[in-house]
């Protein structure tokens, strides 16, 4: 053969090896991501053939799947659109799915090993194949509650029950409409994700009340008044209350909010000092009592720096930050600095404070029940951490209830009940107004009933606002349980 000839058949003989590897890496390594990818026409009909499970509270579907006379047989849809937005997420054909949706895919979409032994049934019998049913610990008329309370701000607040966990109530504002994205047709679906993501202010899609974590302010001083408990403190126990107080290796000095004096500036009980809220009492007893790494400590026994948390939607992690030094640590004492928290951290505090200083694992996923309402799955009340024996926990809800009863929550107070809380005004930059928090909870009967956390984004010093819509959420929530 000569050189010509030769080199023609080295070319083809390379690119049938080519057209060879490129065959097997097709069909063997992307084989699978191609069957299964979204832009897959046979799997979004594939995908659509069966009637999606429904999504929960109580006695209403906030999720559901309606039969429809187009090629993809069945479509998605969102009774209460809004309410539930931050809960239900949203199916897409294009944008996949979100929120529950995603995380409970499996159960809805009828793929669950779950239903294994139906699907193969069903394929015996000829009959239709459903997706499981998740139910929610959401109380309907709590949630209802909750969205009316805060109708109008810019923030979130969640609800929990302090004996098991579950969550009562989630709301962030802004929310959003999720049926466009629900749609059989690409142009809605655009139209919805670009306006919701092209909102860089309100950010609608964001889920405040899990995945935004914020500077805590003064609800902070719970964690503290936990830790100086632990140190020997009682809420009658007297502190120094100056009108300043200067941490060493700084000039720089914290003082109260606008300046106030706490008490007489000398000495008050530290009951007193988280009643009135004084900067000056928690950041001297932070430095030279509680110090970085106990902070460090007793907000990690409360759920800080737990990046695993899932409720199942993924949950933000709740930081300290490294409080490096003197004046760091008086800061971060009053949840200042590097401290970030979620509304659910607020929750979480609340409810462990409630619950004799047993903290509950929160959970939003009560149980998934076939379409026959067979029980598939259940979840079960587990205990996240105990932060606080029975005895110091009683002494930080004297101090928690001193706040609502004479001091800055008056606003969250509820007759028939023992509520306890904590405000806080956290700041958030010098061009930006401050948030605006509250954490509490109510015991009706001696009973735990309701733990809950507000905030208002950017909001100034509107704290008694949040106290004021905790008090109706923590209302609602005991009005429910005495009607069951």
């Amino acid at each position: 053969m000569n050189a010509p000839l030769r080199r023609v058949a080295v070319a083809v003989f390379v690119l049938f090896a080519l057209l060879f590897v490129n065959l097997n890496y097709v069909q063997v390594v992307k084989g699978d991501d191609y069957r299964t990818s979204d832009l897959n026409e046979r799997v979004r009909i594939s995908s659509y053939e069966r009637p999606r499970g429904l999504i929960m509270v109580e006695d209403q579907a906030i999720a559901e799947s309606v039969e429809t006379d187009g090629r993809y047989k069945y479509q998605r849809k969102y009774p209460q659109g809004e309410l539930y937005a931050h809960v239900t997420g949203y199916q897409s054909m294009i944008y996949g799915n979100s929120e529950l949706e995603a995380k409970e895919n499996e159960d809805l979409s009828g793929e669950s090993d779950k239903l294994f032994v139906r699907r193969i049934t069903d394929m015996i019998t000829g009959k239709k194949s459903k997706g499981a049913n998740v139910i929610l610990t959401l109380d309907k008329e709590v949630q209802a509650a909750t969205a009316d309370a805060l109708e109008g701000e810019k923030g979130a607040a969640i609800a929990l029950d302090p004996k098991t966990g579950e969550i009562l109530s989630l709301v962030s504002n802004p929310a959003y409409d999720p049926n466009p994205f629900a749609s059989h047709t690409d142009q809605p679906q655009k139209d919805a994700w670009k306006k919701l993501n092209g909102d860089s202010v309100n950010k609608p899609l964001l889920d405040r009340a899990l995945r935004q974590t914020y500077p805590p302010g003064s609800t902070f001083k719970v964690i503290m008044s936990a830790a100086l408990v632990d140190r020997g403190y009682k809420a009658d126990s007297q502190v120094d209350a100056p009108n300043q107080y200067t941490a060493p290796q700084t000039e720089k000095f914290i003082e109260n909010f606008h300046g106030e004096t706490c008490g007489n500036g000398v000495q008050v009980s530290l009951e007193f000092a988280l009643q009135e809220s004084c900067n000056t009492v928690f950041s001297k007893l932070g430095v030279e009592v509680v110090k970085a790494e106990g902070i460090k400590e007793k907000a990690k026994e409360f759920g800080f720096g737990d990046t695993n948390l899932e409720v199942p939607l993924d949950v933000a992690a709740s930081q300290t930050g490294e409080i490096a030094d003197p004046p760091a640590v008086a800061q971060s004492s009053i949840g200042q600095r590097d401290v970030r928290m979620t509304p659910l951290q607020g929750a979480m505090i609340a409810a462990a404070v409630a619950n004799n200083g047993k903290l509950m694992t929160p959970f939003l996923v009560k149980k998934v029940e076939a379409a026959d309402y067979t029980t598939l799955s259940t979840t079960r009340e587990r205990e996240y951490s105990s932060p606080l024996s029975d005895s110091n926990a009683a002494e930080v809800q004297k101090m928690m209830r001193a706040v609502v009863q004479n001091g800055t929550g008056k606003r969250a107070q509820v007759d028939g009940a023992d509520v306890g809380g904590k405000t806080g005004t956290a700041e958030d930059g010098d061009e930006r107004q401050d948030h605006a928090w509250f954490i509490g909870y109510a015991i009706v009967d001696g009973q735990p009933v309701a733990a809950v956390a507000v905030v208002l984004e950017n909001a100034g010093t509107s704290s008694s606002s949040s106290a004021a819509i905790a008090g109706t959420i923590m209302k609602s929530i005991i009005e429910q349980r005495a009607n069951r």
